[in-house]
Protein backbone atom coordinates (compact mmCIF):
# COMPACT_ATOMS: atom_id res chain seq x y z
CA UNK A 1 0.00 0.00 0.00
CA UNK A 2 1.35 3.42 -0.98
CA UNK A 3 1.56 6.12 1.64
CA UNK A 4 0.41 9.51 0.35
CA UNK A 5 0.65 12.87 2.12
CA UNK A 6 -1.67 15.65 0.98
CA UNK A 7 -0.53 19.10 2.13
CA UNK A 8 -2.73 22.15 1.55
CA UNK A 9 -4.10 24.88 3.80
CA UNK A 10 -7.45 24.55 1.99
CA UNK A 11 -9.43 21.65 3.50
CA UNK A 12 -11.48 21.37 0.29
CA UNK A 13 -8.35 20.61 -1.76
CA UNK A 14 -7.17 18.04 0.79
CA UNK A 15 -10.58 16.38 0.70
CA UNK A 16 -10.69 16.40 -3.13
CA UNK A 17 -7.32 14.65 -3.40
CA UNK A 18 -8.06 12.18 -0.59
CA UNK A 19 -11.52 11.27 -1.91
CA UNK A 20 -10.25 10.84 -5.47
CA UNK A 21 -7.40 8.57 -4.41
CA UNK A 22 -9.58 6.54 -2.02
CA UNK A 23 -11.88 5.73 -4.93
CA UNK A 24 -9.19 4.24 -7.17
CA UNK A 25 -6.62 2.38 -5.19
CA UNK A 26 -4.93 1.19 -2.08
CA UNK A 27 -3.51 4.34 -0.57
CA UNK A 28 -2.71 5.10 3.04
CA UNK A 29 -3.64 8.80 3.18
CA UNK A 30 -2.28 11.45 5.50
CA UNK A 31 -3.14 15.15 5.53
CA UNK A 32 -1.37 18.30 6.67
CA UNK A 33 -2.50 21.94 6.66
CA UNK A 34 0.94 23.57 6.33
CA UNK A 35 4.57 22.88 5.61
CA UNK A 36 5.68 22.39 9.21
CA UNK A 37 2.96 19.84 9.87
CA UNK A 38 3.90 18.14 6.59
CA UNK A 39 7.51 17.72 7.69
CA UNK A 40 6.44 16.18 11.00
CA UNK A 41 4.08 13.71 9.31
CA UNK A 42 6.58 12.88 6.55
CA UNK A 43 9.25 12.04 9.14
CA UNK A 44 6.87 9.67 10.90
CA UNK A 45 5.02 8.12 7.93
CA UNK A 46 7.66 8.25 5.15
CA UNK A 47 5.20 8.73 2.28
CA UNK A 48 6.07 7.59 -1.22
CA UNK A 49 4.09 10.48 -2.72
CA UNK A 50 3.48 14.03 -1.47
CA UNK A 51 1.03 16.53 -2.93
CA UNK A 52 2.37 19.86 -1.68
CA UNK A 53 0.69 23.25 -2.03
CA UNK A 54 3.06 26.11 -2.84
CA UNK A 55 1.37 28.91 -0.89
CA UNK A 56 0.76 27.99 2.77
CA UNK A 57 1.15 29.56 6.21
CA UNK A 58 4.02 28.85 8.64
CA UNK A 59 6.21 27.15 6.01
CA UNK A 60 5.50 27.43 2.30
CA UNK A 61 5.60 24.49 -0.07
CA UNK A 62 8.88 25.44 -1.72
CA UNK A 63 10.76 25.48 1.58
CA UNK A 64 8.96 22.31 2.71
CA UNK A 65 9.95 20.63 -0.57
CA UNK A 66 13.58 21.64 -0.07
CA UNK A 67 13.58 20.25 3.47
CA UNK A 68 11.96 16.99 2.34
CA UNK A 69 14.70 16.59 -0.27
CA UNK A 70 17.47 17.29 2.26
CA UNK A 71 16.19 14.66 4.70
CA UNK A 72 17.56 11.16 3.95
CA UNK A 73 14.27 9.53 5.03
CA UNK A 74 12.19 11.54 2.52
CA UNK A 75 14.77 12.50 -0.09
CA UNK A 76 13.47 10.04 -2.70
CA UNK A 77 9.78 10.79 -2.17
CA UNK A 78 7.90 11.88 -5.29
CA UNK A 79 6.74 15.48 -4.76
CA UNK A 80 3.90 16.98 -6.79
CA UNK A 81 3.51 20.72 -6.28
CA UNK A 82 -0.04 22.07 -6.21
CA UNK A 83 -0.15 25.67 -7.35
CA UNK A 84 -2.69 28.27 -8.32
CA UNK A 85 0.10 30.53 -9.52
CA UNK A 86 0.87 30.42 -13.19
CA UNK A 87 4.33 31.28 -14.33
CA UNK A 88 7.81 30.05 -14.89
CA UNK A 89 9.16 31.68 -11.72
CA UNK A 90 7.12 29.49 -9.35
CA UNK A 91 7.91 26.34 -11.33
CA UNK A 92 11.61 27.19 -11.51
CA UNK A 93 11.80 27.81 -7.75
CA UNK A 94 9.93 24.57 -7.06
CA UNK A 95 12.15 22.58 -9.43
CA UNK A 96 15.23 24.10 -7.78
CA UNK A 97 13.84 22.90 -4.45
CA UNK A 98 13.43 19.36 -5.84
CA UNK A 99 9.81 19.13 -7.03
CA UNK A 100 9.08 16.34 -9.49
CA UNK A 101 5.79 17.44 -11.07
CA UNK A 102 3.18 20.20 -10.98
CA UNK A 103 -0.60 20.18 -10.81
CA UNK A 104 -2.23 23.56 -11.38
CA UNK A 105 -5.28 24.52 -9.32
CA UNK A 106 -8.08 24.33 -9.96
CA UNK A 107 -7.77 20.75 -11.16
CA UNK A 108 -10.36 18.07 -11.70
CA UNK A 109 -10.33 14.60 -10.19
CA UNK A 110 -9.62 13.36 -13.72
CA UNK A 111 -6.46 15.53 -13.90
CA UNK A 112 -5.34 14.04 -10.60
CA UNK A 113 -6.04 10.48 -11.74
CA UNK A 114 -4.11 11.02 -14.97
CA UNK A 115 -1.13 12.30 -13.00
CA UNK A 116 -1.20 9.34 -10.59
CA UNK A 117 -1.51 6.97 -13.55
CA UNK A 118 1.45 8.67 -15.22
CA UNK A 119 3.49 8.22 -12.05
CA UNK A 120 2.55 4.55 -11.94
CA UNK A 121 3.62 3.93 -15.52
CA UNK A 122 6.89 5.84 -14.97
CA UNK A 123 8.06 3.47 -12.28
CA UNK A 124 5.78 4.57 -9.49
CA UNK A 125 6.20 7.09 -6.73
CA UNK A 126 9.79 7.47 -5.67
CA UNK A 127 11.01 7.24 -9.26
CA UNK A 128 12.21 10.78 -9.78
CA UNK A 129 11.89 12.17 -13.25
CA UNK A 130 15.11 13.10 -14.98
Amino acid sequence: MQSVLVVDDDPFIRKLVATTLEDVGEFELHEAADGLEALEIAQRERPTLVFLDVDMPRLDGIDACRRLREDPTTGRTTIVMLTAAHGDDVERRAEDAGADLFLTKPFSPLDLLRLVDRLGSAGGPGARRS
